[in-house]
């Protein structure tokens, strides 16, 4: 049997309202359009749904049978409609990240969890991962957005640069460098050095930047690991060169951050699925991590 919704919601409207009159305020249509479709549907039933007592309609038995399954479907109907609501917003759903060691090791963390305290029922899912990986698992639909260091190509993937910061030069605090408001390339001759490893962006750079001032570092030790950088520095072993992200999580706990000239500058870009591109909270995640990037950068972290 097909039943006609705007019968079923006369019918809810009496039923709520306990008059024609009150149903047909309710639906923003005239008493006799209200009784006229509450007529329609008990002819089309074959029921009797109310009796009239002076001025008021009484529901019947049935009536109350069948209006606790239309309240049921009601229900499901306002829970769709106010997930789509929560949806349109960006207050539910699911967001999931992969993002770079650098930016994972508690900026943008910090900033992930003020973005949470507004939408109570959003999901999110945060994967710390080498730049490398944040491209595959992305590419594979794994994450709906990720942040690499550099500039990152790949045919499936489609990315935005980010504002850039500074690189900073991070000592011991017990280096003879550690009280400096600035270091230059000519102060690291000949010291122990910490590098990232071959293939980051920013290793070729600094590496370029030292030969072409023909300033030798004693480079003994290599890390993939902005992280691993810094805790060897905070040991006394070396100096180095970090993004300011993870210096200013380290600094405090055995090494000092010191900005570096000539300045070598962090390049990020945000990357996401070429095809499907970005989701509603995920656009709004990026715009707002972007403007915390540019407020670091400004004040020099």
């Amino acid at each position: 049997m097909h039943l006609n919704p705007r019968q079923i919601e006369a019918f809810r409207a009496v039923m709520l309202g306990g008059s024609t009159v009150r149903a047909a305020e309710a639906m923003k249509v005239s008493q006799p359009a209200v009784s006229r479709l509450l007529q329609d549907f008990q002819a089309r039933l074959g029921l009797t749904l109310f009796t009239r007592r002076g001025t008021r309609l009484v529901p019947t038995s049935e009536a109350l049978v069948l209006y606790s399954e239309v309240e049921r479907s009601y229900v499901g109907l306002d829970r769709i409609a106010h997930a789509a609501s929560e949806l349109r917003t960006r207050r539910a759903g699911v967001l999931r990240l992969a993002v770079m060691p650098a930016l994972a090791n508690g900026f943008l963390p910090r900033f992930a969890g003020r973005f949470m305290k507004d939408r109570p029922k959003l999901d999110l899912a945060i994967y710390g991962l080498l730049s490398h990986h944040v491209i595959d698992w992305v590419s594979s639909g794994q994450c709906d957005l990720g942040f690499a260091m550099g500039r990152m190509q790949h045919p499936a993937v489609a990315t935005r640069s980010l504002p850039q910061s500074r690189m900073m030069a991070v000592v011991p605090e017990r280096h003879r460098l550690a009280r400096r408001r600035r270091i230059v390339a000519e102060d690291f001759h000949d010291e122990d050095f910490v590098s990232l490893s071959p293939g980051a962006s920013a290793r070729d750079e600094i590496d370029r930047l030292f030969a072409d001032r023909r300033i030798q570092r004693r480079q003994r030790i290599e890390t993939p690991l902005s992280e691993i950088l810094c805790a060897i520095v905070c040991s006394g072993a070396a100096v180095g060169l970090v993004d300011g992200f993870t210096a200013l999580e380290y600094e405090g706990t055995g090494l000092v951050a010191i900005p570096f000239e000539p300045a070598v500058m962090f390049a990020i870009s945000a990357v996401y699925p070429a095809q499907r591109g970005l989701s509603g909270v995920a656009e709004e995640f990026l715009e707002g991590f972007t403007a915390a990037l540019a407020d670091a950068a400004a004040r020099g972290g």
